[in-house]
């Protein structure tokens, strides 16, 4: 393994609020030992922020893709980005927070 470290921002779009989501991409995260964190937008959609080897971020985004149980995922974009080094582990945020 080099190391390198990727960075990823992953919109998540479809049924995907009060529904575990938060918990399933932060246990599925931490399982992959990723670090960012995941939160709920206002217009419904949830945002995942992530750090790490970019095969295990794509390895993420296909389970984010199928989600838990009661969710209906319906679209995933991914915007690739510089990795920052700023987060120690993989957290959920409760407010939105415009960068």
């Amino acid at each position: 393994m080099s190391g390198a470290k990727a960075a990823a921002e992953i919109l998540v779009e479809g049924r995907v609020q009060g529904v575990g989501y938060r918990n399933f991409a932060r246990h599925r995260a931490t399982l992959l030992g990723l670090a960012g964190y995941v939160m709920n937008l206002k217009d419904g959609r949830v945002r995942v922020r992530v750090e790490g080897a970019r095969p295990v971020i794509e390895e993420l985004v296909r389970v984010l893709e199928k989600g838990p149980p009661l969710s209906r995922v319906e679209h995933v974009d991914v915007r690739w980005l510089p990795a920052s080094g700023r987060f120690a582990r993989f957290d959920i945020r409760f407010a939105e927070f415009e960068a």
